[in-house]
């Protein structure tokens, strides 16, 4: 069974306009047929009102009528006489009959003269019948070859029909994941309305979904910000106290676990914030994306002297993008900070940032482990730490800099460096650049 709305409605409709060919070129055949041998005993009777005026006399071939029609002018006499089939002409009344001559069958036209004599004009039945069929043939010929042009105004007529819900298709395939807006109603056909308020409406429920979802993240991340800034607060208040080893070393792992879950908390609330800021890039401002990165490292500076690795600059330029400042420093800073966590002592961390025609590019390096190639294609998707979890992270910051990306038109891509000599993970984002 053909699954496509598009195949079915050509196959239907070609079957109609074959089956209806089909059948008017049999009548039409049929009719031109008859209308061509109705012409040729026209021919014939003119022919014998021709020789009864005195026009024509004597058996005779009359190839002025038609080089290849075989007409026969054939005196029968005022009595029998001659062959069988003249006598048995001769007694035929007068009109148009069926006979034969030469053993083959005709057709003829008997008349009888004044003065007693008669005479046939006759006409090979075979060549009647080729004639006919001629003239047939050419009048259905056109209607044969209109059905092939039929066919393809046919698949045009669909093509150009089905064209709106193709463009739609298109619309909703080139759009953002948390792009949730009405598909618009005007200039499509009145049919596709019904499913096209459907998907508004479905669009509409994910979307307060989606928002629910949002809300409840960003409460229940700010309502646990609380008890955990006072379980801090009383774990710092127990480094004054003298504690046995074994008891400070619990404590450690305490004071730990709850870094660990306000680093958490402010990721998801980070998250969530993100994801409630409208995204209209024309409306942004134009920021310096070198500039945004020089204050991230400079906060950073501090951090990485203090784990032995080298941070900076391999090629800062002036690029110029539409953006909130505070995302893309959030996304330079996730970036640089999971950099961090797998830099090993003594390895270095290389930010270049340049344009590359109508695009910014931000490039990071770091001289870590990289990632194992079943992983990579994971990295950014939220709460994936890997088979190497390193530090406190939560697996949130590289899942917020690739929405943080997305929702600025660009692309971000991490491969393992495989030059000579190295390791390390790169990882480069693409912007568009903007236009001063």
């Amino acid at each position: 069974m053909i699954k496509s709305l598009r195949g079915r409605l050509f196959i239907s409709l070609t079957a109609i306009v074959l089956l209806t060919g089909l059948v008017g070129g049999v009548f039409a055949h049929r009719w031109a047929f008859d209308e061509a041998i109705e012409t040729q005993d026209s021919v014939l009777i003119q022919i014998a009102g021709l020789v009864q005026g005195g026009g024509l006399t004597g058996t005779q071939d009359l190839h002025g009528v038609d080089k290849d029609s075989e007409v026969w002018l054939m005196e029968l006499g005022k009595t029998p006489q001659g062959t069988q089939e003249e006598r048995q002409l001769w007694r035929l009344q007068d009109g148009m009959r069926d006979a034969t001559r030469k053993g083959k069958p005709v057709r003829v036209v008997l008349r009888t003269r004044s003065d007693g004599s008669r005479f046939a004009v006759a006409q090979s039945t075979g060549v009647r019948d080729e004639i006919a069929g001629d003239m047939a043939f050419r009048t259905v010929l056109p209607i044969a070859a209109l059905i092939p042009c039929l066919m393809l105004v046919i698949a045009f007529v669909i093509a150009r029909s089905l064209r709106p819900m193709v463009r739609l298709a298109g619309d909703l395939d080139a759009r953002r994941a948390d792009d949730m807006t009405a598909l618009p109603l005007h200039d499509l056909p009145s049919e596709l309305n019904p499913f096209v308020s459907s998907i508004n409406g479905l669009l509409r429920r994910v979307h307060d979904m989606m928002e629910q979802q949002r809300r409840f993240i960003a409460d229940a991340a700010h309502e646990l910000r609380t008890p955990l800034t006072a379980l801090s607060l009383q774990a710092e208040n127990l480094d004054q106290v003298e504690l046995p080893p074994a008891a400070r070393e619990r404590l450690a792992a305490l004071r730990q676990g709850m870094r660990r879950s306000k680093h958490l908390l402010e990721q998801l609330l980070a998250l969530a914030r993100h994801d409630a800021t409208p995204s209209d890039r024309a409306q942004s401002e134009v920021v310096e994306l070198d500039r945004i990165a020089r204050g991230v490292i400079a906060d950073l500076l501090r951090d990485a002297i203090s784990r032995g690795v080298d941070l900076g600059f391999a090629r800062a330029e002036p690029v110029p993008v539409r953006g909130e400042p505070v995302m893309l420093t959030a996304m330079i800073r996730n970036l640089i900070d999971n950099a961090l966590r797998f830099a090993p002592e003594g390895g270095r961390i290389d930010v270049a940032i340049y344009q590359d025609g109508a695009t910014g590019v931000l490039q990071i390096e770091d001289t870590g482990p990289g990632v194992s190639a079943d992983e990579i294609d994971r990295i950014f998707e939220p709460f994936f730490r890997g088979q190497r979890p390193e530090g406190e992270g939560a697996g949130l910051g590289l899942a917020i800099v690739k929405r943080i990306v997305d929702r600025l038109g660009g692309s971000i891509e991490a491969v393992n460096m495989t030059e000579a000599g190295r390791t390390g993970l790169r990882v480069v984002v693409k912007l568009p650049a903007a236009t001063v």
